[in-house]
């Protein structure tokens, strides 16, 4: 039968077309491949040491020692499911975390958590947060992440938060011989106008060019506090363009729970992590940077678990563990930890999830690399790599935090090798090339 269309008539059709799709795969390539902490711990910088993250899992350890001192305890108190071997499971590999790593991600803190002091006395912070910066990477007791919180961008603290960064990020490559620690980040708080990001991407360039970094190797973190940073005054997301504004430096978007509820004028009470107004805000998040390799972050519960009272430890810990399981049932994987006694609760709750949807995850990434593979042989074009990539990426995220480990992954039928190449695709074409 004869068609209606003709190749040669459709050419300019096509390239249009291809042109429009890679356009779109550019701007939105897919969630990252790297890894993404559980959380960032915010500590201020007048308290920094080299070995803060050791002395936070010491304390950590003690917390749960004391106030959980065997699985069933923890299991019975943060809720989860209490069957001896998956308890079991959990504590131990909740206090192997703390003991190997128990902070992924520290944010030695200029803002909330050090406050407002003279000048002097906050550039002779910034200079010796940097040099214990430079001292936990020669003794390797850094976490695997870290980086630094400035004050906001506004008109009145514009001048010295920029000049923290700079004593801050000058002493500590002077010291260190022009090295960064591993995944270094400036984190900028309430951002609401794409030319704060601007003006704090041309900052660094300066940085860069006269310390002799690549450009576009100091990387920034934005925290979204503000109502007008979800929706602007003509009822769109800025999110996006507060993002294009750091010129390819964004790797984060961190949720301000608290200064986003006050601005919404929630009363003190009811301010909290699971507030509908914050799940609505989270979502346009979500949604404004879905696909974009953006990191996103939930924020903190603000109750801590320290007092002499069993009861009120354990109070503060199941508070915290619920809002964790809320963040992680809405894909947010990564939020804020204020005190050591909540690592426990951190570790807890990320493992007993990802340990509870491990082998119904492992049976269906095994049947679709089956499907994949079965496609591959006969020819046909398989393209839902998006749901195979989201299934390596649950698994990614549960060996990237101890949930599980890779040895157990095996299960899915994928090698080693294959774990560690982190996409679907190359998995994918490597296994087609042996075919």
């Amino acid at each position: 039968m004869k068609t209606s269309l003709d190749p040669t008539n459709t050419s300019d059709i096509r390239a249009l077309l291809g042109k429009a799709n890679r356009a779109f795969t550019k701007n939105f390539p897919g969630e990252s491949d790297q890894r993404q902490p559980v959380h960032t711990v915010y500590g201020g910088a007048q308290l920094f040491k080299a070995d803060t993250a050791r002395k936070m899992g010491a304390v950590a350890l003690k917390s749960l020692r004391e106030f959980a001192p065997d699985p069933d305890v923890l299991a019975r108190v943060l809720g989860y499911d209490a069957k001896p071997e998956f308890a079991r499971r959990v504590y131990e590999r909740v206090v192997e975390k703390l003991t190997r790593e128990p902070v992924e991600d520290f944010r030695i803190d200029f803002e909330d958590g050090y406050g407002n002091r003279p000048d002097a006395e906050e550039d002779g912070h910034a200079q010796s947060s940097a040099g214990e910066v430079v001292l936990g990477m020669k003794n390797q007791t850094l976490a695997p992440f870290i980086g630094i919180r400035i004050k906001p961008f506004s008109e009145e603290l514009f001048a010295r938060s920029s000049r923290t960064m700079d004593l801050f990020i000058s002493t500590m490559l002077e010291k260190s011989g022009g090295k960064l620690p591993g995944n270094f980040v400036i984190t900028i708080p309430k951002v609401v106008i794409p030319e704060q990001v601007t003006a704090l991407d041309g900052l660094l360039s300066v940085i860069e060019e006269k310390t002799g970094l690549a450009h576009g190797v100091l990387k920034i973190e934005l925290m979204i506090e503000m109502p007008q940073a979800i929706i602007d005054s003509d009822g769109r997301s800025p999110l996006p363009a507060l993002v294009r504004a750091g010129r390819g430096r964004v790797t984060g978007v961190h949720f301000g729970t608290y200064d986003y509820t006050a601005g919404c004028s929630i009363t003190a009470t009811h301010q909290r992590m699971d507030h509908p107004a914050c799940d609505f805000a989270k979502n346009v998040m979500q949604v404004s940077l879905a696909q974009t390799g953006i990191m996103l972050s939930d924020g903190a519960t603000n109750v801590m678990p320290v007092g002499p009272s069993a009861d009120g430890i354990h109070r503060a810990w199941k508070l915290a563990y619920d809002h964790i399981r809320h963040s992680l049932v809405t894909a947010y994987y990564q939020g804020w930890d204020l005190h050591p006694a909540q690592l426990p609760v951190r570790y807890a709750a990320v493992y007993s999830f990802f340990l509870e949807g491990f082998e119904p995850a492992a049976a269906r990434l095994k049947a679709f690399m089956d499907k994949a593979a079965q496609a591959t042989l006969l020819g046909d074009v398989f393209d839902d790599a998006a749901t195979g990539q989201g299934l390596l990426n649950f698994f990614l995220r549960a060996i990237n935090c101890g949930a599980i480990t890779e040895e157990e992954a095996r299960v899915t039928g994928l090698t080693l090798e294959e774990i560690r190449a982190r996409s679907f695709l190359k998995i994918l074409d490597a296994r087609r090339g042996k075919n």
